[in-house]
């Protein structure tokens, strides 16, 4: 038996520093864009850099997960992300971000790899649906703290950037100008305690199964000649892209056109965005149980396109509830999604989850297209274009079928006795 609590716990912890790292992007933009002085388009080239990683590593992190084991992986992937934070710290430059978020990205892209296998084995192939799905409400919950610590850290540097202290002191490596570097500086150490951690801890031995093994060349020559691939891949594609084209664009939006403070209400709704998606993925697990998966993610994602459309057009007042909201309808799409792709193929599910997962580069995609129409027409009629990948999302619960349909509670009809 190789159960483990502490491997469990630390898998936890991991999901945990790889969402506070990725989704904070969104809510430095507009400081960003003041302290380099950039454009919509250029500023978008940093998120891109960042999920473009994903594209590059994701397979090669399977392939190598074969070869090296799960703790020289998890260090050499912290590693990467420590030398990207700690390369903008030193060097606080756009050319550096943007190299600084790719590293980064790679680290990040490398643990999601191996980091669910080894949850399997720790916690138990027959507990594995439960801890996944308490890893995504954990990773939820980075997201929406991590905006917040943003905004708590900039407050807090700006107030004793002339006095003692840890604060003090962290204000004397960051330039006065760019207060947000200071969270990269968090970042780094981060990085360093979870090396730390990872290098003393025991991991259990992973066998990986069948369908977690990476596949060869002709297995993904073989799927990708399969059109129920490719459209779950342009699926994911189109899921990643307009969750970050959202997430990515609300900051600087509401400062835009409405005059919020990024720093504070900014975060704050970017916040807002990311702890609804979590909570709305606790009401989706329900509503899978009471009705067809497909059904759902019309619903969901019919509302999540209402809520969007009162939030580009709307008062300030609306745009503050209404973008949060697009985060807990957009909730289901990635498990749904997800799901519906795997069992709509017999065989070689490892291979066509790695497929999958190389569709987070939407994250890298979407949001550039957005910038650069906004550099155009303006952001708001540029973000108009997330109409598009969250269309292609409503309409998969039209022509999706699955060969397995998820499991929904039914009430046994009782038999009338004569």
């Amino acid at each position: 038996m190789n159960r483990s609590y502490y491997t469990v716990g630390l898998i936890l912890l991991t999901f945990f520093v790889i969402s506070f790292l990725t989704n904070i992007t969104g809510p430095l933009i507009p400081d960003i864009i003041q302290g380099f002085d950039l454009s919509l388009t250029l500023v978008a080239l940093l998120p891109f850099a960042f999920f473009i990683a994903y594209g590059v590593m994701s397979i090669p992190s399977g392939m190598l997960l074969e070869k090296y084991n799960e703790k020289k992986m998890m260090s050499a992937a912290f590693a990467v992300a420590f030398l990207g934070s700690l390369l903008l710290v030193l060097s606080p430059n756009y050319l550096s971000a943007v190299l600084s978020l790719f590293l980064i990205g790679c680290g990040m892209a490398i643990l999601q790899v191996v980091i669910n296998p080894l949850l399997r084995t720790a916690g138990g192939e027959e507990h594995y649906a439960f801890n996944s799905i308490l890893a995504q409400l954990i990773f939820g919950l980075a997201s929406f703290v991590s905006p917040l610590v943003y905004s708590g850290m900039v407050s807090k540097l700006q107030a004793e950037e002339k006095s003692g202290g840890l604060f003090g002191l962290l204000a004397q490596f960051t330039p006065a100008d760019l207060p947000w570097i200071s969270l990269y500086w968090l970042f780094a150490v981060i990085s360093l305690a979870m090396i730390a951690i990872i290098m003393v801890s025991h991991f259990p031995k992973v066998e990986l199964s069948q369908d977690e093994k990476a596949g060869t060349f002709k297995t993904y020559i073989h799927l990708f000649k399969q059109r129920v691939v490719i459209l779950y891949f342009i699926a994911l594609f189109c899921y990643v892209g307009a969750e970050q084209g959202v997430a990515n664009w609300i900051s600087q939006f509401l400062l835009t056109y409405h005059g919020y403070d990024p720093q504070r209400t900014g975060a704050e709704i970017v916040a807002y965005f990311w702890g609804l998606m979590t909570a709305g993925g606790v009401l989706g697990l329900l509503l899978v149980k009471l009705m067809d998966s497909r059904k759902v993610l019309v619903l969901f994602t019919a509302l999540a396109l209402i809520c969007l459309t009162a939030g580009l057009f709307g008062p300030g007042n609306v745009a503050l509830v209404a973008f949060p909201l697009v985060g807990f309808f957009a909730s289901v799409m990635y498990p749904i999604i997800f799901s519906l792709a795997l069992n709509s193929v017999k065989e070689h599910h490892g291979s066509f989850a790695g497929i999958l997962v190389t569709g987070i580069v939407g994250g890298a995609i979407v949001p550039l297209i957005v910038g650069s129409l906004g550099d155009q027409i303006g952001l708001r009629y540029g973000m108009l274009f997330l109409y598009i990948p969250i269309g292609y999302i409503l309409s998969i619960g039209f022509w999706a079928r699955p060969i397995i349909t998820n499991k929904v509670i039914t009430r046994k009809k009782k038999v009338a006795t004569p």
